[in-house]
């Protein structure tokens, strides 16, 4: 009897015994497998993504190649968030279906396998061995992607000087260069600059006259006010906006010949004379056309790109003029703005 209950005993030990390592075996073969980052993730990396995010490019300001930088990120954050999927801007990219968010960007999409590859690296922790590749901490940002920010306004060194916060910084940077402020300008001296700068012509007689024997405080400003009034405003201010949209009442070809653009001229000075917002001034001369119920004058605002070149020389081909005026709205747009 004793002996029996002995085998019954060993026997619900042993089966216990078995049960517990198949059930261990199930678990482990349920865990994935950890991923390797240098045999792994790396080859992978530098295949399809160093060639815009490595150590010649940076789109993005992203450096895929150091670690630091893909953690902190480039202009859209963090590339990875060790743990958190979700938040990994890098599988987001690769993982998309939506055309221009889908990374490798103009390229053969990652596989289902090379996705999920960095899917676990990520949910295991992201781990990165020190020593493997550049050691760089951060990509400079370009200054378009960066957050305005309001600087700190520098202690001012000479109170006497200081007429505004502006006034401030310029004092702040000569006295690092180890230079000082000119001296103020004798009232004539300064009332031509003025009107050179504001208006493009120079003042009267009379009028430097009246300034420079005028004991008044207000009367620079008063008279600030009143050129940034002036119609001559505009035309002076629109000759430079003018220079960069190549304005000219010609085709620039051959002949030469001439074309009514005109108005185009007379829409950028009524602009600047109305002190219009750039982003308004932007959009009115890229698609002033294509705005809901557009005015005849947003209409005339799209004369910024009616200025190409026009080749009209009898046996032109037609498309390679189209291509070429085409290239020409590219490349003033990417220049001028």
């Amino acid at each position: 009897m004793q002996s029996s209950d002995l085998r019954l005993k060993r026997t619900s030990w042993l089966a216990m015994l078995i049960c517990a390592i198949g059930g261990s075996s199930l678990v482990m073969a349920q865990q994935p497998q950890r991923v390797d980052f240098k045999e792994q993730v790396w080859p992978l990396l530098e295949r399809h993504c160093f060639s815009c995010h490595g150590p010649g490019k940076q789109e993005g300001s992203l450096r895929l190649d150091a670690r630091q930088v893909v953690l902190t990120g480039g202009t859209s954050g963090p590339a990875v968030v060790p743990g958190n999927v979700d938040e990994s801007m890098l599988y987001q990219r690769v993982a998309s279906d939506a055309a221009g968010d889908q990374m490798p960007l103009e390229a053969e999409a990652l596989g289902k396998d090379q996705r999920a590859l960095l899917r676990r690296w990520i949910e295991q922790g992201a781990e990165w061995p020190l020593g493997l590749g550049s050691d760089v901490e951060s990509v400079e940002v370009h200054w378009a992607y960066q957050r305005v920010e309001r600087p700190l306004v520098p202690l001012p060194r000479r109170s006497d000087w200081i007429r505004n916060p502006i006034d401030t910084f310029v004092l702040d940077r000569l006295s690092q260069q180890g230079q000082r402020p000119s001296e103020r300008a004798e009232p004539r001296r300064l009332l031509r600059r003025l009107y050179l700068d504001l208006v493009g012509i120079p003042p009267t007689i009379e009028e430097v006259e009246a300034f420079a024997a005028s004991t008044d405080p207000g009367a620079y400003e008063r008279l600030v006010e009143k050129l940034l009034a002036s119609p001559l405003y505009g035309e002076r201010w629109a000759r430079t906006w003018l220079d960069l949209a190549r304005y000219a009442d010609s085709n620039g070809y051959q002949a030469d010949q001439y074309r009514n653009i005109w108005p185009y001229r007379d829409w950028v000075i009524r602009a600047m004379n109305a002190d219009m917002p750039f982003d308004q001034f932007t959009l009115e001369q890229l698609a002033g056309d294509l705005l809901p119920s557009s005015t005849v004058d947003q209409k005339v605002a799209t004369g910024f790109h009616r200025l190409t070149t026009c080749n009209v020389e009898a046996g032109v081909d037609p498309e390679a003029n189209r291509v070429n005026q085409v290239i020409d709205w590219v490349n003033t747009t990417g220049t001028v703005w």
